[in-house]
């Protein structure tokens, strides 16, 4: 008798990804977005302006490094709510992995379109 297939390894690998890339580079990016730079520490406040931001969006690579971090911080983080949910006492069923699961295919699409639709 074989085993029925699993699409968990698929899941897996998602929250695998997004939790080795947050671990890396996460904190890094909160300091330098959220504080080094804003403050004038070690960077200039011209580091984030809008031209260069943009730039980064429209680059290819810049386009698949946002779209990696966004969409595998969604996915680790959709995978950590679920299991939350079950640490206090709500079945991961059908809905809830819908939801979490939905919720981070949802912000991966729109960011990939909105990523697009910055042009190149």
């Amino acid at each position: 008798m074989s085993k029925a297939r699993s699409n968990a390894p698929i899941f897996w690998l998602m929250f695998g990804a997004g939790g080795m890339l947050s671990a890396l580079l996460g904190t890094a990016l909160v300091f330098i977005t959220g504080l080094a730079v804003p403050l004038g520490w070690f960077y200039s406040p011209e580091l984030l302006s809008y031209p260069r931001v943009l730039a980064l969006a429209q680059h290819g690579l810049g386009k698949l490094f946002l779209l990696a971090v966004i969409a595998l911080f969604a996915w680790h983080a959709a995978h950590r709510i679920l299991c939350s949910l079950h640490d206090i006492g709500i079945h991961k069923g059908l809905v809830a992995k819908l939801c979490c699961y939905g919720s981070a295919f949802a912000i991966s699409v729109v960011a990939a379109v909105n990523l697009l639709r910055v042009g190149f």
